[in-house]
């Protein structure tokens, strides 16, 4: 049996990360500054998360949500006191698109309405409501085409009002910085114009945060700059460190009932396990501080770059766009300098490495760039 052929892959064979370096299997080392699509957020094999992991297999590995599992409860606790959101209930899955696909399902339980609002060069997941809120028709499957989706232009208010004018809308998802958009950060007054409407016609806010999330941008969720509270947040990505895992977190205005979402494997005891280690050692070393200010230098330095069209993003979620004539940069910031980065079309190189990056790691990945792009 072979393999279906799905993903364009590099001819290189990763067996072992330490931190922000791996290593392949002739034994060359590569910095990781995009950290396998945002998800290895407190370091490769990072030892408290691997010693949290192994006892936890010691003891019991799984079994379902039909019986008392109090690693749930403590991760609750542990993510509400570490994001802010104390009195919000979470909701366990095991992916970004099951957490989206979840929430917007919750949502129109919640409201009774079935209008969903999106937004161009979106990216929500690949399961069925999930990827038909995705702006990607290539990878929306004729099952998947609903009525029930509106996309709307980036930041235009005058569209968002004129959908809320016209149709009945259950909910509106946005990620707090688009990640396959190519690092495009939402406007604070953006978000507060959405909290503002859904607010008005009782629409449920459902904050994106699979990639922008989890203290990537030097706040537990992104959308928090704009200084107001979603009523959904969506999660995974980081919230494993490579475990998968997922969730959202929900607002007490929206009352549970039996049977209402339902996972085999989500909360399952290792998933757990893997979720504590990442929140201690964020909040432990202090996490948070470090993706803003390692990120800052970054991006500030970035910046200086003649070369660079626009350098986007917050914290440790950088867009670095480049012209065309320079569209050969990622590969050869991995062939010839063994750096792992990212890319949205048509040309930006992504930046979401793990958010203990060090300075140093940042200088070298600064110094290979300058070789390729020329000094700043």
């Amino acid at each position: 049996m072979n393999l279906f052929d799905v993903y364009p892959i590099n001819p290189i064979n990763i067996v072992k990360g330490v931190g922000s370096l791996v290593y392949d299997d002739k034994g060359t080392e590569y910095l990781d500054m995009y950290g396998g699509h945002a998800v290895i957020s407190i370091g490769h094999t990072n030892p408290h998360y691997v010693k949290r992991l192994e006892d936890q297999l010691h003891q019991l590995g799984f079994y379902s949500n039909s019986i008392e599992i109090p690693l749930q409860q403590e991760l609750a606790a542990k993510l509400g006191k570490v994001s802010g959101k104390e009195d919000y209930q979470l909701f366990l899955c095991n992916s970004g698109a099951e957490a989206n696909e979840n929430a917007l399902k919750l949502a129109s339980f919640y409201n009774g309405k079935k209008k969903i609002v999106a937004f161009r060069k979106s990216f929500h997941g690949r399961t069925s409501l999930a990827v038909a809120v995705t702006d990607n028709p290539k990878i929306v499957a004729p099952v998947n085409e609903t009525d029930n989706v509106i996309f709307l232009p980036w930041g235009d208010e005058a569209a968002l009002e004129q959908a809320f004018a016209g149709n009945d809308i259950s909910s509106v998802i946005i990620e707090g910085i688009q990640g396959v958009g190519g690092i495009q950060v939402a406007a604070e007054n953006f978000l507060q114009k959405i909290r503002s409407v859904c607010n008005e016609q009782n629409a449920v806010f459902i904050a994106d945060s699979v990639q922008c999330g989890y203290g990537r941008t030097g706040k537990f969720f992104s959308h928090d700059f704009a200084g107001i509270d979603a009523d959904i947040y969506s999660m995974a990505k980081g919230m494993g460190n490579g475990f998968p895992i997922g969730g959202i977190i929900i607002s007490p205005k929206i009352k549970p009932a039996y049977g209402m979402l339902g996972t085999t494997f989500g909360g399952n005891h290792l998933a757990c396990a893997a979720g504590l280690a990442v929140l201690e050692v964020i909040e432990r070393e202090n996490l948070m501080q470090n993706a803003a200010d390692v990120g800052s230098y970054l991006i500030n330095e970035l910046k200086k770059f003649e070369q660079v069209k626009e350098v986007r993003g917050r914290g440790l979620m950088i867009g670095i766009e480049l012209p065309e004539e320079l569209s050969n940069v990622r590969k050869d910031l991995l062939f010839k300098h063994h750096i792992f980065t990212g890319e949205a079309k048509p040309n930006v190189v992504r930046l979401l490495p793990a958010l203990n990056l060090t300075k140093a790691h940042a200088d070298r990945f600064l110094e290979a760039f300058a070789a390729e792009v020329g000094p700043r």
